[in-house]
């Protein structure tokens, strides 16, 4: 893997996201990257692909910003300044175009193990101890309450019938829980199942204090 390559785009992401909401900063895409290159190794994949996709992965997220296509011709424009190959970065854009959450309900194009790996890396950011962590972050960047109901048993039959709930707990029903069975590679199943379970466990906690439980 082409280190020097790696270590500009590391610093030119790190330059970009001085000012991110804390569930979306320099932090996750380190996390992502460190969980992309051990799946990458457990998976056979292209370490430099996924590498590179990783850690640009974030920087066109319509959650995030709303000159995605201005700043995808950025991250090509620098690809090409510090060297990768054509195909390399065709590789590298057709998986940050492509992995996001939104996309993955309609997309039908070639999942390569690079693809699955990345996607697989970024999801499991998204659940457990950090996962739980970056959700009310982000829900408090967006003043969105804990929860709307008082009961458990009213949230989940209200769950039950729709995911349109614009609250933090709300969140979990229409992504987080649904993540584990989404995972592509074996490597990132094993990984989800724990932090799943990890999820179940805080819920638990969480309505019991919620219904004031002593």
């Amino acid at each position: 893997m082409p280190e020097n390559l790696i270590e500009k785009t590391k610093s030119w992401v790190q330059a970009r996201l001085t000012e991110a909401e804390s569930g979306h900063d320099w932090w996750h895409i380190q996390r992502v990257y460190k969980t992309a290159m051990h799946l990458a190794k457990s998976e056979n994949a292209d370490e430099t692909t996924v590498a590179l996709a990783a850690l640009l992965h974030d920087l066109t997220d319509t959650k995030l910003t709303d000159r995605a296509e201005a700043i995808e011709a950025e991250i090509v424009a620098f690809l090409q300044q510090i060297g990768a190959s054509a195909s390399l970065i065709e590789q590298v854009m057709y998986i940050v175009r492509n992995m996001s959450f939104r996309h993955s309900a309609h997309f039908t194009g070639n999942k390569t193990i690079e693809f699955q790996v990345v996607q697989d890396a970024d999801r499991l950011d998204a659940i457990g101890a950090i996962g739980i962590a970056r959700a009310f972050s982000y829900g408090g960047f967006k003043k969105r309450p804990f929860l709307n109901f008082e009961t458990r048993a009213e949230a989940e039959a209200f769950f039950g019938n729709s995911n349109t709930d614009a609250s933090t707990i709300g969140h979990f029903y229409e992504k987080l829980l649904l993540l584990k069975d989404m995972m592509n590679t074996k490597s990132a199943r094993r990984l989800a199942e724990e932090r799943h379970i990890f999820m179940l466990r805080w819920l638990d906690e969480f309505y019991r204090e919620w219904e004031g439980e002593i």
